[in-house]
């Protein structure tokens, strides 16, 4: 079984970078190319609001549970699915990295660190109840907005930067206030750059060169921003990369060694295993099954 990806729909957005919908259709369509409840990937950002119901949400192959008032965070390139047993409702706003950054080019807002990558964190949010009627709130008027035919992008921006600012104080260990300017501006260049590398290169001196530190100041940034050390991030960040293959094009694993520039397909199988306590083909065969 190959794990579909899932792209930015436009015309259902009216050409817009953000769309919001009723989490409810999605389990009453009849007409999806995918089953949502079954792990797919995305090539957006996602959050689900869940106002009624609970039930777990598979992220990047681990399982979340969710409950009335909760947040799921789903971010791009993630493989996630839906769990519809307990049939709840709430609201989908999914958006793209061109509407991030027009968010970015006109108004201040704070950057996110990977804390994603740290497995003890959870992509789950749960508002208190006074935050909860404020997001609700701000829902319906970005979604009234949206609906008008002289839409004005800076009013949606606003209102979701609002949202967004709301929902990031209830995350401390989301944000940089720990972090000095010049260490967020290396984190994200380290983060850049293992984006990039991260396919043969897992030294973490290496990345603390390239962005003109030291390997000790990098893993005090790594540290602070995540709780986890460079070589950590790097790790987990290839680790969830393998999963997402393993899955996604249904690679074998002489395939991955090569792709990650591992010697032979041995030693991608130690690496594997040391990260996740499974063989590839292990952990392949969880989502092989037909019935997922």
């Amino acid at each position: 079984m190959q794990i579909p990806t899932i792209s930015f729909n436009h015309k259902k957005s009216n050409q817009a970078e953000l769309e919001i919908f009723d989490l409810e259709s999605l389990y009453q369509r009849e007409n999806l190319d995918h089953s949502p409840h079954k792990p797919h990937r995305i090539t957006f950002f996602m959050m689900v609001y869940i106002e009624h119901g609970a039930g777990e949400h598979m992220v990047d192959f681990k399982s979340y549970p969710y409950h009335s008032g909760s947040i799921v965070f789903v971010r791009r390139e993630q493989v996630h699915a839906f769990d519809f047993s307990s049939k709840p409702k709430g609201k989908v706003i999914i958006f793209t990295q061109a509407f991030l950054d027009q968010l970015h080019a006109n108004m201040r807002l704070p950057n996110y660190t990977p804390t994603y990558l740290n497995q003890s964190r959870s992509p789950v949010l749960t508002l208190d109840k006074n935050t909860g009627i404020s997001a609700t709130r701000i829902i319906e008027e970005v979604l009234k907005e949206i609906s008008r035919d002289n839409v004005d992008p800076l009013i949606v921006m606003y209102l979701f930067s609002s949202f967004a600012l709301m929902l990031h104080r209830l995350r401390p260990e989301e944000r940089h206030d720990k972090l000095s300017q010049e260490q967020s501006v290396k984190l994200a260049r380290f983060f850049d750059l293992l984006q990039v590398h991260y396919e043969h290169v897992r030294d973490a001196n290496w990345f603390a060169s390239q962005i003109g530190t030291t390997y000790k100041t990098l893993n005090q940034i790594c540290k602070l921003a995540t709780d986890l050390t460079a070589k950590q991030m790097i790790d987990a960040f290839v680790t969830i990369e393998m999963k997402r293959r393993l899955v996604v094009s249904n690679a074998t694993t002489q395939q991955l060694a090569y792709d990650f520039g591992f010697e032979d397909a041995s030693n991608f199988v130690k690496y594997f295993k040391n990260q996740t306590e499974m063989t590839p083909s292990q952990f392949q065969k969880q989502y092989a099954d037909p019935q997922l």
